[in-house]
């Protein structure tokens, strides 16, 4: 390896980093890091922190997951690569799949296509329930509903269907027939209203109302993550998912689950979906499924999506989609052994208690700190702090505000993510106590800061 000069150097010069600008990343320069292990991160100058993270949301069995490095570097000497294009398969796909057909059995799930990561299994989803609907001879409804505030990635399809103008503006035109509702977004609402019940009632009715305004046979699906996740961590009332499945049902709207975050356990349920006792028709994984340690992803399909597509004798339901790495063997033994290792620990029973441990602590931050406006979280690993210049207004800080808490909390001890006005916590589920701690002192530190 370079030295750690060279490296600080040249870090921007020949690269271009995601999500954010070019200049930005010559002109402040990203921390570097080299080494993690456990739930901690250490970057080049030696420090070592808490990652308040999880990498990206995805690193669920911190960075020490021993089944999953081995089971990669078994596969490595075994078959490195085959494609699972018709006519060729491996085993470890097979043996996947039907460990993933188990652990969403009660999400009714019962078919996996085979993804490169989140992205792409948020576009697989997408097209897949437009073929749905062509098989069933109705190809009409190709169009697609979603939240404001949600993040879907950002391809073509993704990016469409996403509500943040920051993933989209730059890139217009986008895909047509993509249309948003209100997200039950207590803090922040065209309906100014604060009560979680009310609202969410109230978006439900602007769906219903979107539905009967776009003509129902003319919609494809509505997509949506169970709990918004880079929006900035929008839990909504525990009516509202299940609102969406019983009108998607009614006016035959196919519901995309978004659970590339939550599935896996980070809500402190196995599933987003689970958390609140919806069965959708697709389910978009990706991030822990293998623990961030190789890029692969999943869409699990609802058992009547797929006979739909396994009892067609059109043709219609040979699928024109499918990616270079779908189905890679080195990603599909990572999965199972990780799969493995997630339910061994039990994970969601600590991400359950680490949260409700941070979420008290960021409440008492806000009671603290008048430049807290809101916070989130209450479910498991998921939080947020959205920062204000005025609590009365609901301004949001500058940006140089959230980032001043992060590098001071970073030299406090710990990792955290700055969202546009928002700092979030998504940090491994084997999180310790101590961690967590670890996490509210240097939070508390950056605040203080300011």
């Amino acid at each position: 390896m370079k030295d750690a000069n060279f490296l600080k150097a040249n870090n921007a010069r020949s690269l271009w980093h995601p999500m954010t600008a070019p200049a930005d990343s010559l002109a402040n320069p990203p921390t570097i890091v080299v080494e993690a292990h456990g739930t901690r991160i250490r970057d080049i100058d030696g420090k070592e922190v808490v990652d308040g993270v999880g990498g990206l949301w995805n690193v669920n069995l911190g960075y020490s997951c021993q089944p999953v490095k081995d089971a990669i570097a078994a596969q490595l000497d075994r078959l490195p690569y085959y494609s699972i294009f018709r006519g060729t398969s491996n085993d470890a796909v097979i043996e996947l799949a039907e460990a993933l057909r188990e652990f969403f059995a009660p999400d009714g799930l019962t078919r996996a296509f085979y993804t490169s990561g989140g992205g792409d299994s948020v576009e697989t989803a997408l097209r897949l329930a437009r073929q749905y609907h062509k098989i069933r001879g109705e190809a009409g409804r190709v169009k697609f509903l979603s939240l404001k505030k949600g993040y879907h990635g950002t391809h073509f399809g993704g990016a469409s269907v996403n509500g943040n103008a920051n993933f989209r503006t730059m890139y217009e035109p986008l895909l047509p027939g993509c249309f948003h509702i209100p997200a039950p977004y207590t803090y922040r609402n065209p309906f100014n209203e604060s009560d979680p019940a009310r609202l969410a009632q109230l978006c439900l009715a602007a769906l219903e109302d979107e539905i009967a305004f776009q003509g129902a046979g003319t919609i494809a699906a509505f997509i949506m993550e169970p709990v918004l996740g880079a929006g900035g961590v929008i839990p909504p009332h525990p009516s509202f998912m299940p609102g969406v499945a019983e009108i998607c049902r009614r006016n035959g709207i196919l519901l995309i689950a978004d659970e590339v975050i939550t599935a896996f356990g980070r809500t402190g349920a196995w599933s987003g979906s689970r958390l609140w006792g919806v069965q959708p028709d697709f389910m978009a994984t990706a991030k822990a499924i293998t623990n961030g340690y190789f890029p692969f992803g999943a869409v699990m399909i609802a058992e009547h999506v797929a006979q739909v597509f396994e009892r067609d004798e059109s043709g219609k339901a040979a699928i024109g989609h499918g990616y270079t790495y779908s189905g890679h063997p080195v990603g599909a033994a990572a999965a199972v052994a990780c799969l493995t290792e997630t339910q061994r620990l039990n994970v969601v029973e600590n991400a359950a208690a680490r949260g409700a441990q941070l979420w008290a602590g960021i409440n008492r931050l806000k009671d603290r700190f008048e430049v807290i406006g809101d916070v989130r979280g209450g479910h498991g690993l998921m939080l947020a702090l959205e920062l204000v210049a005025d609590r009365a207004s609901r301004r949001p800080a500058d940006k140089a505000v959230p980032a001043r808490v992060q590098q001071v909390a970073y030299s406090a001890g710990a990792m955290v993510r700055v969202s546009g006005p928002n700092i979030i916590l998504s940090p491994p589920l084997v999180l310790t106590e101590a961690d967590a701690q670890v996490i509210l002192s240097a939070l508390e530190t950056g605040f203080a800061a300011l």
